[in-house]
């Protein structure tokens, strides 16, 4: 990869990690399942009016929209408004990885590899570390947020099995339909859950200092981390292998733990330092491709990227990083 696209990709973890403590100024203002429904409507109203919808089955597109649309961002969302520190959501969302593994072995009876075997276990442990250390901090009301984070990270890696299983032409485009999914079912949340006159109080005061924050956070997550981020990621999968790409996404946790510290002040336990690296040393040895011999070459997974571009460049990140996360995106 030529100097040029490593800048570009590492300025895409910085827009993603950025998101972070987007997130957070937004949903010190707006209802979580609210502030989602707004997120994803803002870009499936333009999409619907200007962009072709992409030659993919339906129950493929619905599932990637109800995987990492809905449920990734209804519990991450639920997890922040709960207390879940916006550096600590960063990292843990990172579970994704091992999760999209795990279920293509079990449901698309992929072959999971020693090296992938691994690099679950070395991150499962760093993941468990965290809930443990959360929880002995005060007991459920703080290891609550980690579990429903590591939910938003399972509805991430469903996500990856339908984008993957789609075969998209063009990924990004797949992308911006998949925002067509999550309003209704995010609204019908927020009038639920929610409530009206959480909505209504939250919609009757966008003048505020507060309110003018959380809507440049959500402008923030829109079109930087979504449209900006996404395009850059998609055009460098175009160029390179997923293999070479992947591992940039690991700076994600990295800068969304500087960003909260100094932005907000999120100040993270070295113990939990310790774990996260841990966890971001699992996932880039579990998405690191290993040596093989022909015999094992054809069983080797590919990104949803790279099937959906045809370029057919062959790849055991079977993570599927390469998805904006609502955390990115």
């Amino acid at each position: 990869m030529p100097p040029r696209d490593r800048a570009l990709a590492a300025l895409v973890a910085v827009c993603w990690g950025l998101n972070f403590p987007a997130i957070h100024l937004s949903l010190e203002h707006f209802p979580p399942f609210f502030l989602a429904a707004l997120r994803f409507a803002v870009i499936a109203v333009p999409t619907v009016l200007l962009v072709p919808r992409p030659a993919v089955r339906t129950r493929w597109l619905l599932g990637y929209g109800m995987g990492f649309g809905v449920l990734q961002f209804a519990f991450l969302y639920l997890a922040m408004e709960s207390g879940m520190p916006p550096g600590l959501a960063s990292l843990v969302l990172q579970s994704s990885a091992p999760f999209t593994v795990l279920l293509a072995a079990a449901l698309l009876r992929e072959r999971l590899t020693g090296r992938q075997g691994l690099g679950i276990g070395v991150a499962v442990v760093g993941l468990g570390g965290i809930a443990v250390h959360r929880a002995g901090l005060d007991g459920v009301s703080t290891l609550l947020p980690v579990l429903l984070t590591l939910c938003a990270g399972l509805g991430w890696a469903l996500g990856n099995l339908s984008s993957r299983q789609a075969r998209p032409e063009r990924p990004f485009r797949l992308m911006l339909w998949m925002s067509v999914v999550p309003p209704l079912p995010m609204m019908v949340l927020a009038l639920v859950v929610d409530g009206p006159t959480a909505i209504g109080a939250s919609l009757s005061s966008l003048t505020s200092t507060r309110a003018l924050l959380a809507l440049a956070g959500l402008a923030y997550t829109v079109l930087v981390a979504t449209l900006v981020g996404t395009g850059l990621w998609t055009a460098l999968l175009a160029r390179h292998p997923s293999s070479t790409v992947a591992p940039f996404s690991m700076l994600v946790p990295v800068v969304g733990l500087a960003s909260s510290w100094l932005v907000l002040g999120e100040r993270t336990p070295v113990l939990e330092l310790a774990l996260g690296a841990m966890v971001v040393g699992g996932v880039l040895l579990g998405s690191t491709p290993g040596r093989s011999g022909p015999a094992g070459q054809g069983r080797r997974v590919r990104s949803a990227q790279d099937e959906g571009g045809g370029h057919g460049r062959d790849t055991l990140a079977a993570s599927g990083q390469p998805e904006p996360v609502g955390g990115r995106g």
